[in-house]
């Protein structure tokens, strides 16, 4: 009975050991945070820095020599098309038309008497009372004053014309600068101010930039494949607006309104290797203004069924990149991989990973090649793409 007792008492601790046994066995697998790799379309954006320009920028120049004799604009403020904005002496200019339609005033009393000998001239002719040569002289001497008469209007349209140029106006509603000429200057001939001011219009805006024959080619080719596949689909607003350029400010804030390409250049600079593409923006709140620099973020190309890793699950030494993966066997395995261009968070990954695939995510620290894991699967979000 005794050795029955303890036969029992014996078999409960082999069970009590091999339970405890086995519950510090599996709890000693660490739980590592691990990413799964999905399959899914990735769009690959370049940056580029452009220059703001307005839509329109008019030089406002003096057509006239002369001393500037007012400014009638507040700088930097708002105008319409027609404003006043500039005067230039305008007493020689005065004088000159006065001239002018003294000497109209004279060939037109030339005409005057021309015509009524003519009239008297051309009856007398017709009785054979005067000679067909007094007839010819007469006729002649109209025709000469009625060119003379033309001759003096146009002398003073020209004039005119010239007199008109002391006040400049706005050829356009827009914005003005400083002024570059101020009152009592001598404008409208070298060395004073030639450009006395400028008027943008800012209400859409272009921005310009420079890409490389590379990148042409890569957005080329982007292009042509994507009309050919829109060719018998309907174009959604979703195609269009991945197609638009975004901007990004100096302040890294992206610009609300997505804009278009306007045109690219006919030719690669030579010297440069470098090529000018040109891209309209609206800009109903006027935020932008011309000469500002900001970076144009333009769409590439598109990565079917792409893959993607967090920046925090790569290890980078000496020009190699290395992902710790988890097998099926929760074995982790050291792999290289090659790794494309970065997008937000994630490096995008061209080479040595499958769809599929788990990869460490935190904890690279606690892990060891060859070592079993409890691998953990996180959630990670995407962000500043």
């Amino acid at each position: 009975m005794r050795k029955t007792i303890l036969f029992i008492l014996y078999m409960s601790l082999l069970s009590l050991l091999s339970c405890g046994s086995d519950s510090k066995s599996t709890g000693s697998l660490p739980e590592i945070p691990v990413y799964e790799i999905k399959a899914q379309e990735i769009d690959i954006y370049q940056e580029f820095v452009g220059q703001v320009y307005g839509y329109k920028d008019i030089a406002i120049r003096a057509r006239v020599e002369g001393f500037l004799e007012g400014i009638h604009f507040k700088e930097g403020s708002k105008i319409k098309k027609g404003k006043k904005l500039y005067t230039v002496e305008s007493q020689p200019f005065e004088a000159d038309v006065a001239a002018k339609m003294s000497r109209l005033a004279e060939a037109q009393t030339m005409l005057a008497k021309a015509e009524s000998d003519l009239n008297r001239i051309r009856p007398l002719a017709e009785q054979n009372a005067v000679s067909q040569s007094d007839l010819d002289a007469a006729v002649a001497q109209y025709d000469a004053a009625v060119a003379s008469v033309d001759a003096a209007q146009a002398n003073l349209r020209a004039s005119k014309i010239q007199l008109s140029y002391t006040q400049i106006y706005s050829p356009i509603t827009g914005i003005i600068g400083k002024t570059q000429a101020k009152v009592g200057d001598f404008v409208g001939r070298e060395p004073n101010p030639v450009i006395l001011n400028v008027v943008s219009r800012i209400d859409t805006v272009l921005v310009q930039f420079f890409i490389t024959e590379r990148q042409y080619l890569t957005i080329a080719r982007f292009m042509q494949q994507e009309k050919e596949s829109t060719a018998d689909a309907a174009d959604d607003d979703d195609d269009r607006d991945k197609r638009q350029f975004r901007l990004i400010l100096v302040d890294g804030s992206i610009y609300e309104h997505p804009g278009k390409v306007d045109f690219v250049d006919r030719e690669v600079d030579p010297t440069t290797g470098a090529m000018l593409v040109q891209a309209s923006f609206p800009n109903p709140d006027e935020l932008l203004r011309p000469g500002q620099f900001a970076k144009v973020k333009a769409r590439l190309a598109v990565i079917e069924d792409g893959i993607m890793v967090p920046q925090r699950s790569i290890t980078e030494l000496q020009g190699q990149y290395s992902v710790m993966v988890i097998n099926n066997e929760n074995l982790v395995e050291a792999r290289q991989v090659k790794v494309g261009p970065q997008k937000g968070n994630f490096w995008i990954i061209t080479e040595g990973l499958e769809i599929g695939e788990k990869v460490v995510y935190e904890g690279l620290q606690k892990v060891n090649e060859g070592g079993k894991v409890n691998p953990v699967i996180q959630d990670v979000e995407p962000i500043n793409q």
